[in-house]
């Protein structure tokens, strides 16, 4: 939906302005750690390696990623539960709240606060869910249809062209085999990761509406246990 402001591309700027005040590395710490569960030689743990390369992408100190793989051989570190909580914004909009946390007693009435303050409210499990996909998402540069053909090739689904850049779907199970492949196709792929992308958009065109869900999303955003939000919106172009 060219035109609009993407929740992916403000994602990315915030996580910029984040990664500069050190707020970013809170949240990735605790990826790494959950991604370490699976091994924590990232040669062999692909879901370790995506999860340390956005950590350097954002600048991260490597004693920061060394510490936070760590913790799965630290017995006396407090266990990490990842948990996705859902909820409803301003406008009806959908809401996926991916959390890791030490202490969900702590988690859950912090994520709570910032939807009822925010003029939204949390749901019961699966209200929201179904209608997001779980995807593998990677972000690369260039676009056209020689990009898209080689893209197809690697293994993935879908593409879709993005400020300059282009958003490329695949199915979870094969993110990695598809970066790979792109990678030794010379296409240069910035970003890979897990998602959840919705079945249908929301489009908000009202600049108040607008405020109040972006008011939510960085209330949801500044919760240092929230690893990542998923949205259904689109927000008209100039509303920001």
């Amino acid at each position: 939906m060219s035109g609009h402001s993407k929740w992916s591309t403000i994602k990315r700027q915030k996580a910029v302005t984040d990664a500069k005040r050190g707020a970013v590395f809170t949240k990735i710490g605790n990826q790494i750690a959950i991604a370490a569960r699976g091994g924590t030689d990232p040669t062999v743990n692909s879901t370790l390696a995506m999860v340390i390369e956005k950590a350097k992408a954002a600048n991260m100190p490597l004693a920061n990623i060394e510490r936070a793989i760590q913790r799965v051989a630290d017995k006396n570190a407090a266990v990490l539960q990842e948990v996705l909580y859902e909820g409803y914004g301003p406008g009806g909009v959908a809401i996926l709240v991916e959390v890791a946390s030490d202490n969900l007693n702590r988690t859950y009435p912090e994520v709570k606060l910032a939807f009822s303050k925010h003029g939204g409210n949390m749901a019961e499990k699966g209200a929201v869910a179904f209608q997001f996909d779980r995807r593998g998402m990677l972000r690369v540069k260039g676009s056209g249809d020689d990009l898209l053909m080689q893209v197809l090739e690697a293994g993935a689904d879908d593409m879709q062209e993005e400020a300059g850049e282009s958003v490329v779907y695949t199915d979870p199970k094969k993110l990695a085999e598809v970066r790979d492949n792109l990678k030794a196709a010379g296409v240069e792929v910035t970003e890979a990761e897990l998602t959840y992308v919705p079945n249908n958009s929301i489009e908000i065109t009202e600049k108040d509406t607008a405020g109040k869900i972006m008011r939510l999303m960085d209330a949801l955003d500044d919760i240092d246990d929230v690893t990542a939000t998923h949205v259904n919106f689109d927000i008209a172009e100039g509303l920001l």
